[in-house]
């Protein structure tokens, strides 16, 4: 359930609640109405493990920026009763509760870490039991939630910073915070956190050959950035054409001797490799974020996941290693901070 960041008044936190509220009805109408025999809403480990038992896929709610809550404390406890699991602070912005990693770009803070209702709502989420996400909170703000969490913290998607210098990664003392919390980071498929630098080359050459297949097909073709802007015929269109004109150019590409690598499965297995020998193989995992922007060479879509779980095997993880990874260590936390929970009771 994600919504993005938009000024800190009621009408707008109302606008943002509407948005939240119709991306957990979908969920909800997807796992009880529309394909209940294919996949089943988890609200716990146990939950995952008779879902995947049964053969169904499992749905797990997760909401990226606790903006759309508002300043009511008491909508974490209708989020939670809704399904929600993890919930972030903020995400591309500054939020009513937190500062966002965002604010390194110009060094320009809200609330210089957590506010008061901030550190309020993190009291909130351990009672009820929802794991707290630091991927997208600013450093400070990730420093007061492990002094004030009374449970272990999740980083939902980022990736190590010591390898991949981006403000959405984690540097090595964040790490070793996680690691002493008990905590779990997500290795992210997101190519510029992976490797910015290569990541760059490829699409700036990329561009060029999209913009190359256009042309040749009489199409006009934008640059995302520009998305926004357009008319919403103009919009209707480019999402028409975008999928042919990628698959063109990804096609033509292939023929190229010149083109530059693209960030892949082993830049992605680099991060695992780094934080596992930092922190430990209880304390990372792996994530896509697929709907977010995410998805690398041989991992770039659900189809292509076994390719990550092949490169673990080629550098010499073991069964039981390789499925904490995909997930043990995240429900491992989970189950433990749904027991601080009954604890706080």
């Amino acid at each position: 359930v994600y919504t993005g960041q938009d000024s800190l008044t009621p009408t707008a936190y109302a606008r943002a609640e509407e948005n939240a509220m119709a991306k957990f009805d979908a969920i909800h109408r997807l796992c009880e109405e529309i394909a209940p025999e294919k996949i089943g809403l988890a609200l716990s480990s146990d939950d995952v493990r008779k879902l995947h038992a049964e053969g169904k896929k499992v749905a797990m709610i997760g909401v990226e920026n606790a903006y759309p809550i508002g300043e009511d404390l008491a909508n974490f406890k209708k989020y939670h009763e809704m399904g929600a699991r993890y919930v972030s602070l903020s995400h591309n912005g500054h939020s009513q509760f937190a500062d966002s990693n965002t604010g390194e770009a110009d060094s320009v803070w809200l609330h210089n870490g957590l506010s008061e209702l901030g550190k309020k709502a993190e009291y909130e989420m351990n009672r009820l039991g929802i794991m707290i996400d630091i991927s997208h909170p600013a450093k400070t703000s990730i420093k007061q939630m492990f002094e004030l969490s009374k449970a272990p913290l999740i980083a939902s998607h980022s990736s190590a910073r010591a390898l991949c210098d981006h403000s959405r990664n984690l540097d090595d003392e964040q790490l070793l915070w996680l690691k002493e919390n008990g905590g779990v980071v997500q290795t992210v498929a997101f190519s510029s956190y992976l490797n910015t630098e290569k990541d760059k080359k490829y699409k700036e050459y990329m561009k060029g050959v999209y913009q190359q297949v256009a042309d040749s097909l009489g199409i006009k073709w934008y640059e995302r950035s520009q998305f926004r802007s357009l008319s919403p015929e103009h919009r209707a269109e480019f999402i028409e054409n975008y999928p042919k004109v990628m698959a063109i150019g990804k096609e033509l590409a292939a023929t190229r001797a010149d083109v530059p690598p693209a960030v892949d499965v082993s830049d992605f297995v680099d991060h695992i490799d780094y934080m596992v020998k930092l922190i430990g193989i209880d304390h990372v995992g792996i994530s896509s974020d697929f709907d977010g922007g995410g998805g690398i060479e041989g991992w770039s879509d659900a189809s292509e996941t076994f390719n990550v779980t092949l490169e673990l095997v080629k550098r010499g993880y073991s069964e039981e290693q390789i499925a904490k990874l995909w997930g043990e260590n995240l429900l491992r936390v989970l189950d433990e901070v749904q027991a601080v929970a009954q604890e706080m009771q």
